[in-house]
C-alpha cells in the first residue's frame, strides 16, 4: 500500500495523472493554475520540467517501450511518480551518463511496471515531449507562469 497523505491539507494526495485530467478539465486558464499550484512540489516541479523543458534530452528509446502495465488497483500495489521522480535522472543527458544503456532502460520499464498504468502512461508521455498534446491546456507557458519560471524553467528573481 503506498501513502497518498496529502501535502496541501485536504487529507489526500492525487496522482499525477489525476492533476493533470483535472487541468484537462477545467474550463479556463485561473482554474488550471489553480489546480498546479495546489499541487505543486518538488517532484512534480520535476516531471513537468522534464516534460517541457528542450535542454533534458531523454537518452531512451523513442516510443513506448515493452513493458508489463501494472494492473493492481489505484491505491495499492504500486509506487507512486511523485516518489519516484527523484530517480528520472538517470534517464536524462548529464543524469548519469557512467550507466550502461541497457541498464538504463531496463530501469525504466522496471519503473513504468511498478507505477499505477495512467501514471506509467504519463510518463511515456513525459519522456516522448508530448503532455500538451494529451492534456488540454498543460502546456509550457502555463507551467512557467504557476511556477514563476523564466525560459530555462528555473525561477525568475525579482529584485
Amino acid at each position: 500500500m503506498v501513502d497518498r497523505q496529502s501535502t496541501t491539507g485536504d487529507g489526500f494526495t492525487p496522482l499525477y495523472s489525476e492533476i493533470f485530467r483535472m487541468i484537462n478539465n477545467a474550463k479556463d486558464k485561473p482554474k488550471k493554475l489553480e489546480i498546479l499550484q495546489k499541487y505543486d512540489t518538488p517532484s512534480l516541479r520535476m516531471v513537468l520540467k522534464a516534460a517541457f523543458d528542450p535542454s533534458i534530452i531523454f537518452l531512451l528509446p523513442a516510443g513506448t517501450p515493452p513493458y508489463e502495465p501494472n494492473g493492481a488497483p489505484e491505491g495499492t500495489e504500486h509506487t507512486l511518480l511523485s516518489q519516484e521522480a527523484k530517480r528520472l535522472y538517470h534517464f536524462i543527458k548529464g543524469g548519469n551518463d557512467n550507466l550502461v544503456q541497457f541498464k538504463r532502460e531496463q530501469m525504466f520499464v522496471q519503473m513504468l511496471e511498478g507505477l499505477h498504468s495512467t501514471e506509467a502512461t504519463l510518463l511515456i508521455d513525459v519522456k516522448e515531449k508530448r503532455l500538451n498534446k494529451v492534456y488540454k491546456g498543460l502546456t509550457e507557458n502555463l507551467v512557467k507562469e504557476a511556477f514563476n519560471w523564466n525560459d530555462s524553467f528555473t525561477k525568475i528573481e525579482t529584485k
